[in-house]
């Protein structure tokens, strides 16, 4: 018997082989575990509604943005991410709080036999102890974000009321496919039979096999792009969804800061407009869930300020398609230098993103604290081969400690790279 949740954390740790860790070894190419797990829990993920959420960039900021709408228009609201920032409890939500660090001791401690026997995977395990605890949790629906891929994923064991499929960019090539068109169809397969489908964007080369899955499946299929778009009022800041032109919906004091969001808010927008045929969501819970979403969920991490004078940002983007938006977003600030804390895993192709990265900055190379991470060494060669020129620290806190001490008032420090490098961050 396991006495303690720090043992039974270390239990997991130790004992499952962990993405987050070890990369591509953890992963489990078939759903058999979740389908056992799940059995012997009495297969929870059919006691509630759910809504699927797959795809490369943004499938996390609107996993958060949906399950804090639907908190605001009243329902028991699951939700669950990966991976965790600061704490493991992170993953599992209900009604934004986390899961209690009791019910995660006694459900080791219930499937530990099970454990033992079926050696399932760290994700494998915390998909169905999500589960378990939103059936117990008399959940009304719950959100729920896959781990990597979709088709087979642990996650893809619910039938959920609505599938979403946010931008596909290159990720993950050593699990999903070396090229776009493979990592779609894996993204796809989280589509299931008349279950309403919505693509957050569209993207030329890949339309027509999001088109094909749903027609196979008879899966009703929107773009979101194609109905909605968001921008920024230039004068005030406020979000603002356009319909054919006209303003839909403004919202003040978005939080969601990054450019990034303009690509994820409609597919938000549209999801809720499938929702709406079975559930009670107005103008003002959706107006009041974006404003309020990282409140409601805890969202952390995407483009969040720091502190301002210098600017200090960090951004959990970590592949080609997300740092080129952070790049992109980086533009539109005005500031005299910029320093870039930069951390990077070592079991992804980082070349082209190191090639679209400033080279006016002043980097600052670190790693995290797991195996995965890529010796802050070998990044400052990487780096130096696409002109970027920098120093090493390896600790991303004394990293940002010293970025801080050469920054004037006017400049711009941004962390990023890794989920993990922003994690290990003190004032997260």
């Amino acid at each position: 018997m396991i006495s303690s949740y720090q043992d039974a954390l270390r239990f997991l740790y130790d004992n499952l082989p962990m993405f987050q860790r070890v990369g591509a070894a953890a992963i489990r190419k078939d759903l058999t575990n979740t389908l056992k797990l799940c059995a012997l829990l009495g297969d929870p993920q059919h006691k509630f509604k759910s809504i699927h959420v797959a795809g490369t960039n943004g499938k996390g900021s609107i996993c958060h943005m949906l399950a804090s709408v639907l908190q605001e228009a009243g329902y028991r609201t699951g939700l669950y991410t990966s991976p965790h920032l600061k704490a493991f409890t992170e993953r599992i939500r209900v009604d934004g709080q986390e899961v209690a660090q009791s019910y995660v001791l006694d459900f080791v401690n219930r499937i530990r036999p099970a454990i033992e026997e079926i050696r399932p995977s760290f994700f494998e395990i915390t998909v169905a102890m999500a589960f378990d605890y939103f059936a117990r949790q008399s959940v009304e629906v719950a959100v729920v974000e896959t781990g990597l891929g979709g088709r087979l994923d642990s996650t893809n064991v619910i039938t959920p009321v609505v599938s979403v499929i946010t931008n596909i960019s290159w990720d993950h090539k050593d699990v999903l496919g070396d090229t776009l068109e493979q990592i779609a169809r894996e993204k796809a397969g989280i589509v299931k039979k008349k279950v309403p489908v919505v693509i957050s964007e569209r993207q030329e080369t890949l339309d027509a096999i999001f088109i094909d899955r749903a027609d196979t499946e008879g899966a009703p299929l929107f773009f979101a792009s194609d109905e909605y778009a968001a921008g920024e009022d230039e004068a005030t800041g406020a979000l603002l969804v356009r319909k054919e032109g006209e303003v839909v919906l403004s919202v003040t004091d978005f939080p969601l800061r990054g450019q990034y969001q303009r690509h994820n808010v409609p597919a938000v927008v549209k999801v809720v407009d499938v929702l709406r045929a079975n559930y009670r969501i107005d103008q003002d819970h959706l107006e009041k869930g974006l404003r309020n979403v990282v409140g409601n969920t805890g969202l952390k991490g995407r483009w969040q300020i720091l502190q301002r004078r210098p600017m200090v940002v960090c951004d959990t983007a970590h592949n080609l398609g997300g740092m080129r938006q952070v790049v992109e977003q980086l533009h539109r600030y005005r500031f005299s230098r910029l320093f870039i804390v930069l951390g990077m895993v070592k079991d992804k192709d980082i070349r082209e993103v190191l090639s679209i990265m400033p080279s006016e900055a002043v980097y600052y190379f670190c790693e995290a604290n797991l195996p995965r991470a890529m010796d802050a060494c070998q990044l400052q060669e990487e780096a130096a081969k696409a002109g970027l020129r920098g120093q090493v620290i390896r600790d991303v806190n004394e990293a940002k400690a010293e970025a801080l001490k050469q920054a004037q008032e006017d400049d711009f420090v941004l962390i990023g790279g890794s989920t993990y490098v922003v994690a290990e961050l003190e004032d997260l």
